[in-house]
């Protein structure tokens, strides 16, 4: 008996439906003021400017006796030769190498004093202000890795808390 109950009571049951959402016309047609819309683009360009600072400061340091960009070129050229000469395991390093040296070169085009110098002067001019919006105090620029200096020249307040 007890099984044609349960049957029962499976049947009565009504399937669940989606509850509709009405959205009223007031809001279907609300827009971003001018103000708002610039003041979204501004919050995304001075967080695009501290990322970068930050991935630069960030990035570790090569350690090491320096490499001159001639340097590496000539081995370069030595090593596509090589690639052309060698056969077996050896073509293979040698193509490796050449790979290697082909980024070495790049990052070092790319990766230039100047370019942190920059990245710091944009940072400083907005370094206050963006972290007087999002809540950021001095503690915790100093924990990502922003030199005292550079905070002291955004004029970034050194507080406890």
């Amino acid at each position: 008996m007890p099984a044609p109950k349960k049957a029962a009571t499976k049947a009565a049951r009504k399937p669940a439906t989606k509850a509709t959402r009405k959205v009223s016309k007031a809001a279907a047609q609300r827009k971003l003021s001018p103000a708002h819309k610039r003041a979204l683009a501004e919050g995304r360009t001075m967080s695009a400017v501290v990322d970068r600072y930050l991935s630069a400061v960030n990035t570790p340091k090569r350690r090491g006796r320096k490499v001159s960009k001639a340097a590496l070129q000539h081995r370069l050229t030595d090593s596509r030769a090589r690639v052309k000469l060698a056969s077996g395991v050896d073509k293979v390093l040698a193509a490796q190498e050449v790979r290697d040296l082909e980024i070495r070169i790049a990052n070092i085009e790319t990766a230039s004093g100047d370019d942190i110098k920059s990245l710091e002067t944009a940072f400083v001019k907005i370094a206050r202000r963006f972290g007087e919006n999002r809540g950021i105090g001095y503690g915790a620029w100093r924990d990502a890795g922003v030199p005292a200096v550079v905070l002291k020249k955004a004029g970034v307040a050194r507080t406890r808390g």
